[in-house]
């Protein structure tokens, strides 16, 4: 039962949001999490098709009820010698479709959205909770024309073959000689 009542205590902070909770707005995305494991999980998907009970650990969330993980990279432009630096260092919380394999090969695929688009690739690195790629790329491009174009990743696995799995953006328009450090929700892959 979900205590539907605002909270009569002056200045009390809501620790905890019940997922019935009608004073927060409404969002697309519900999710509950285990106490134990921390693995988000649906109430419908708590039981397979037979009805059986199955361990939080083992739900793979479909559609709009999974998170697809997110991409931490740093930015630096060095405007002496006129370079983008760019590093791809973490992808946390990564999921992809079970046809790719328990732990796929995975690599990130980067563009810069320039009339003459720029890629670059990192290695690929065995899937897991925790990918470390720690790979820099540089590029010898005038502030000017970065500051109007995007920087797209596309998060992508190797085996059986190349796929897309998700993707994720970052407009370029604040780039300074000071790295900043950003991290970006990867989502499901543009048809």
């Amino acid at each position: 039962v979900s205590d539907l009542r605002p909270s009569t205590l002056p200045g009390s902070l809501d620790v905890s949001h019940s997922m019935f909770d009608l004073r927060s707005p409404p969002h697309r995305f519900m999710k509950r999490y285990d106490s134990f494991s921390s693995v988000p999980s649906s109430t419908s998907s708590r039981k397979d098709s037979q009805g059986s009970n199955r361990s939080l650990d083992t739900i793979t969330l479909s559609g709009d009820e999974r998170d697809f993980g997110r991409l931490n990279v740093k930015l630096c432009y060095v405007s002496s010698v006129e370079q983008i630096w760019i590093t791809v260092l973490h992808c946390k919380d990564l999921s992809w479709p079970s046809s790719c394999g328990e732990n796929p090969r995975i690599s990130v695929k980067g563009i810069l959205t320039l009339p003459k688009p720029v890629h670059f690739k990192s290695s690929a690195k065995e899937g897991c909770n925790d990918i470390e790629f720690m790979e820099t790329f540089v590029f010898a491009i005038k502030l000017q024309s970065l500051q109007a174009v995007r920087l797209v990743f596309k998060i992508q696995t190797q085996t059986p073959r190349k796929k897309t799995i998700g993707e994720c953006s970052l407009a370029l328009r604040e780039l300074s000689s000071e790295e900043s450090s950003h991290w970006l929700d990867i989502s499901p892959p543009s048809k």
